[in-house]
């Protein structure tokens, strides 16, 4: 096998972009998407058309002895559901994240995974991008002395009528946005130990009765005294960025999440520097916003023919789940201890 055959669980935008990406790598591509499953019949014959893939049901996707993986993109509110069940059906998944919204929904997964063979991986795409991992190994390479403070943003505007903003469907600013920022936090700060946040309430979900974050900030601490804040919104311009502060400098990181700019700025003893990403040229990295999910896809369809470990595995999943169950639940304004879930603390 020289390829990973992949099925699209949900007709979304989001695995639009990813199967288009995907084919930039051309027939070298580890990655080829032969299927799609969906809710709706004819929606979902008319998406596959425009991909060139299979049209399925849900179930008939996880059946099909032709779907090697399964990418999981639909609403937050089913991706344990279905990512279990693309488990059980023996199939490989990425699920976009938020995989979980809570350390033991998280666990359930991937003991799900541990049982039928599988791998199991979080859909924050950045992480196994170039640029990403130039700033890690600045950081760990001590660019910027001690880290003390991590800062990030990202804000988008949606529509009311969005799923981002239903509750019944998983929906809020935190679990849309912050699982990028808390990432980020985890990353470079540590794992934070303790939370506080606030949140805007949406309107136009708190009128269908519904309790969903339009905007958070949120400020989170580990136990090493190092400070992470971040803040996400639904209704704001289009915001990017990330800043990591140490003893000795800072590293400025514009459009983190998409990584299209070849450079990062490092500023150290009052002088700017800008750091290439790929000084040689030979990543091939076309600045796009299709690099990193063209990348995520590669490094993981790689991984499973290989079968070799990816980096960001369990102990990564549940970490990120137990920290944005501990904002969600901080948003209201009282801090939370981010305290392990039984079940994996007795493993």
């Amino acid at each position: 096998m020289d390829s990973i055959r992949w099925g699209v669980l949900g007709t979304s935008g989001i695995a639009r972009q990813v199967v288009t990406a995907t084919r930039e790598d051309g027939d070298a591509t580890p990655t080829r998407f032969v299927a799609v499953g969906g809710r709706e019949p004819r929606r979902t014959a008319a998406y596959a058309q425009q991909l060139g893939l299979v049209a399925r049901s849900y179930e008939g996707l996880l059946a099909d002895p032709d779907v090697d993986a399964v990418y999981v993109t639909l609403p937050v509110a089913l991706h344990v559901e279905w990512t279990l069940r693309a488990l059980r059906a023996g199939k490989h998944v990425l699920c976009e994240k938020p995989l979980a919204t809570s350390e033991r929904d998280a666990v359930r997964c991937f003991d799900a995974a541990e049982r039928a063979g599988r791998t199991l991986v979080e859909g924050y795409m950045h992480r196994l991008h170039p640029r990403t991992s130039l700033v890690r190994r600045l950081v760990a390479g001590g660019a910027v002395g001690d880290v003390t403070h991590v800062r990030a943003v990202l804000s988008v505007s949606v529509p009311a009528t969005d799923i981002r903003r239903s509750g019944p469907l998983g929906g809020g600013a935190h679990l849309d946005l912050g699982g990028y920022c808390v990432s980020a936090v985890r990353m470079f700060a540590g794992e934070p130990d303790r939370v506080h946040a606030e949140q805007v309430a949406d309107p136009v979900a708190a009128a269908r009765g519904e309790d969903v974050d339009l905007r958070l900030a949120a400020t989170l601490r580990t136990t090493a005294g190092v400070f992470g804040q971040f803040d996400v919104g639904l209704d704001l311009p289009r915001r990017d960025e990330l800043v990591v502060v140490g003893t000795e400098g800072v590293l400025s990181v514009p459009d983190p999440w998409l990584c299209r700019p070849p450079t990062v700025e490092l500023v150290r003893d009052g002088r700017t520097e800008s750091v290439p990403v790929d000084p040689l040229g030979e990543l091939g990295l076309t600045g796009e916003e299709s690099d990193p999910y063209r990348l995520e896809f590669r490094t993981v369809s790689q991984a499973l023919l290989a079968g070799s470990e990816l980096e960001f595995g369990r102990a990564d999943a549940l970490g990120q789940a137990r920290v944005l169950a501990a904002v969600g639940q901080a948003r209201r304004g009282v801090p939370v201890e981010v305290v392990p879930a039984l079940q994996e603390a007795e493993r």
